[in-house]
């Protein structure tokens, strides 16, 4: 078939479904049934198809152009199909992208919505031209009748449950321990009988809708849209009382005098009331009865006006809300409610402002579904907030108590109390942490900006809410082997215990194996939160093996201090508080670990003495000691005596009952053990508990000192002795000879040697200068 004939049948086709479509087309354009012009129209097609002729011309070209359009069809496709094969894959847009691509999306929507609003009020007057007003005013009548039916219920149903109020209000102020529970528990009861109210009283509008005012089993779509607002209007406004009762301050969550409380709660339930019965009930009626560009002018109309009357509200109390969640702030006993009340002061009025500037953008750009999305919304983020910052409180409450154990208990286990108190408010803190995120979850789950349940529902969610639940069970339980090992070692290093005082070994030995213990509890918990969150810890292990054994060549003296220490305390060579000489210090073993050991010395100095420079270790404190003391007398001294005064000084240190105990057996008298160049040595040794030996040492030689010198045993010190011809019997005395002070005393006049002596005799301070004949 030639082209231009082709093309001349297609058009042919064309303009006779043109002629036979354009009354449809006018039809539904207008949305008029009975035009004027539509019935010549529908003769046309109806004599069109009774003539057969024309008939199967139709059917036939209609059947080519089908089968042209099927072929023409399959090669676009395969066209197209090499065409997506060959083009690359276009990348994700961007996140800036995306959101420029949305804001221009909300933009023009709004441009075209106040557009569209304009030509609606432009067209107001013919748009009610064919308004039934008599239909519409006897329906009116009707819609009045069960607004004042619903609400009359309504509010008799709330005078006569107002003595159920006080009493609730009553109960939860009375002093009590968990005084938040309690007004929870009534804030909650009270809401609870609101809803019930509300249902009574929504099902008599339904009642008195289907059975008193039309024909009975039905009812006008108006009254329907009524009570379903007013159940959700009233439902919101019930949550809002929750927060601001008006009348009972013990059923009011937040801490806000009546006054204030009645502010905002007649400013949220005007606010409410206005969205919602004028989009819920207004708008709809306005789309039934006049026009849908009519109601969408509404819309715009009640939105912008919500707005506009919520921005003076917060912007009239911005100051003063702001001042308030300051002074809530600075009585914040948690430092993050405290951060996070300050930075809600700061901002509180854009975050407003930014909310319902969002209800208008949304009720005007989906006016069909606005509002219940909105409502729901406002609600679960009204829901998810409270039931926050209602558990943040109470943990805050729990995590202020300490925990309080029994005095048998604290006796056997003095720390456990306190581990337990520093243990609780670590796991408070993660749970309130995992709480916030769930509300923020939910938050955004409510604004359509995360789907929840979804995400829940996926593989990726369910993962994640295992291997949260698993981690939390692997520290909860780490925490508490430790909590249990910890107060065991410390029910066996307590002196109070059944088991009496643990030795020195055993108090050394639990340290280091509780020190020990920590470790590796640390690392095990550590790997297994690890491999519960998806990481391979295998690389992880074979990067400690190797790091270790690099350590172990590059640490030699580490290495060396380790394996000493081990064996030393393997061999209980020291234990905490023993004195010892490690290396170079004497002193008092106060810390012990596998690498070194701390010493403080007489001094105080604080030692820390590596294992690896200890040779030798020596140990003063194991299982007894002895007092070893020499003691010299005067050659002249009878030793028989001397070591009688030793044993009397040793039985009054007996006598001594703060020193008693710490003798372990009698004296021991050794005998002269050296004959020395002025002195008799003479040992003695005392045997005492440990680390008693100095102590004991220093009161028995107090003791043999004294009774020396009662009995007159001379103690030699260092002196010289001057002999002038002493013979073997000792018969002449040694020279008695004693310093002077130097003075002059030479001869006066004609005094002789013989006169000189006399008056040196007579005044024995004076030392005269003698000459050679004066002796």
């Amino acid at each position: 078939m030639p082209g231009w004939l082709q093309r001349h049948r297609l058009l042919g086709v064309a303009v006779l479904f043109s002629a036979l479509l354009a009354p449809f087309a006018a039809h539904a354009q207008s949305g008029d049934s009975a035009q004027d012009g539509s019935v010549p129209a529908y003769s046309t097609i109806a004599d069109a198809l009774e003539d057969e002729t024309a008939r199967k011309a139709l059917i036939a070209e209609l059947r080519a152009l089908a089968a042209e359009k099927e072929a023409a069809g399959a090669s676009d496709a395969a066209g197209s199909a090499d065409e997506a094969a060959s083009a690359p894959d276009e990348p994700e847009p961007s996140v800036s992208r995306r959101f420029a691509a949305l804001t221009q999306q909300v933009a023009e929507g709004l441009a075209r919505e106040f557009s569209e609003a304009v030509a609606a009020f432009s067209s107001a007057g013919s748009d009610t031209a064919a308004v039934d007003w008599p239909a519409l005013a006897r329906a009116s009548v009707d819609l009045v009748a069960v607004i004042i039916a619903v609400l009359v219920v309504y509010f008799a149903l709330r005078r006569i449950c107002t003595p159920i109020y006080r009493r609730l209000d009553g109960w939860s102020q009375r002093p009590a321990a968990s005084a938040l529970l309690r007004k929870v528990s009534a804030v909650v009861v009270a809401a609870g009988i609101d809803g019930v109210l509300i249902v009574l009283a929504w099902v008599a509008g339904f009642a008195l809708a289907l059975f008193a005012l039309s024909e009975p089993g039905a009812m006008d779509a108006r009254q329907t849209m009524f009570l379903n607002a007013f159940l959700l209007v009233e439902a919101f406004k019930a949550l809002i009382r929750m927060l601001f009762a008006t009348r009972f301050d013990g059923l009011r969550l937040l801490p806000m005098s009546a006054d204030v409380a009645a502010y905002w709660n007649g400013w949220f339930a005007r606010l409410s009331g206005f969205i919602g019965y004028g989009l819920l009930l207004v708008v709809p009626v306005v789309n039934v009865n006049v026009s849908p560009e009519a109601g969408r002018a509404l819309t715009l109309v009640v939105m912008v006006l919500a707005f506009v009357y919520a921005a003076v509200v917060i912007l009239r109390n911005r100051d003063r809300v702001r001042d308030q969640l300051q002074h809530y702030a600075a009585g914040a006993q948690l430092g993050v409610g405290r951060v996070a009340l300050h930075a809600l002061a700061r901002i509180w009025h854009l975050l407003a402002l930014t909310y319902f500037a969002s209800l208008a953008v949304v009720a005007i750009l989906r006016p069909e579904d606005a509002l219940p999305f909105l409502l729901r919304a406002s609600v679960q983020t009204l829901i998810a907030v409270g039931g926050g910052v209602f558990v943040a409180i109470v943990m805050a409450q729990i995590i202020s108590r300490r925990i309080r154990l029994p005095d048998e208990v604290n006796r056997k286990f003095p720390l456990l109390e306190t581990r337990l108190n520093g243990a609780v408010p670590g796991a408070l803190h993660v749970l309130r942490g995992v709480i916030l995120l769930a509300v923020g979850l939910v938050i955004l789950d409510a604004w359509a900006a995360f789907n929840l349940p979804e995400w829940l529902g996926s593989d990726a969610g369910t993962a994640f809410l295992v291997t949260l639940i698993s981690v939390g069970f692997v520290l909860l339980i780490a925490k508490a082997v430790w909590i249990g090992f910890a107060s065991w070692v410390e029910l066996r290093l307590n002196p109070d215990s059944d088991r009496g005082a643990p030795s020195a070994r055993e108090e050394t030995l639990l340290a280091l194996f509780r020190s020990a213990f920590l470790i590796v509890l640390t690392v095990l918990t550590a790997m297994i939160v690890l491999s519960e969150i998806g990481i391979n810890i295998g690389p992880l292990i074979a990067g400690a093996g190797v790091l270790g054994l690099a350590i172990g060549f590059g640490a030699q003296k580490l290495v060396q201090d380790v394996i000493t220490g081990v064996f030393i305390q393997l061999e209980n060579a020291i234990n905490t508080g023993d004195v010892v000489t490690a290396g170079p210090v004497t002193g008092t073993a106060e810390k012990l670990t596998v690498r070194s050991v701390g010493i403080r010395d007489l001094s105080g100095t604080y030692h820390i003495v590596p294992f690896s420079s200890v040779d030798t270790v020596s140990n003063f404190m194991r299982d007894f000691a002895y007092h070893v003391g020499v003691y010299g007398v005067a050659y002249r001294e009878d030793i028989d005596e001397v070591m009688i005064q030793l044993r009397k000084a040793f039985d009054a240190l007996m006598a001594d009952p703060s020193q008693a105990p710490k003798v372990l057996e009698p004296l021991e008298l050794h005998g002269v053990t050296e004959l020395a160049d002025s002195s008799v040595n003479i040992r003695v040794r005392i045997k005492t508990t440990p680390g008693n030996q100095w102590a004991i040492g220093r009161e028995y030689n107090k003791l043999v000192k004294q009774h020396f010198d009662a009995a007159g045993i001379e103690i030699p010190f260092p002196h010289t002795t001057l002999y002038f011809g002493e013979d073997r019997s000792g018969g002449a005395p040694a020279a008695n000879v004693r310093m002077l002070e130097a003075r002059d005393v030479t001869p006066r006049g004609d005094e002789d040697a013989p006169a000189v002596r006399r008056r040196v005799e007579q005044n024995p301070t004076e030392l005269g200068d003698f000459d050679e004949d004066g002796g």
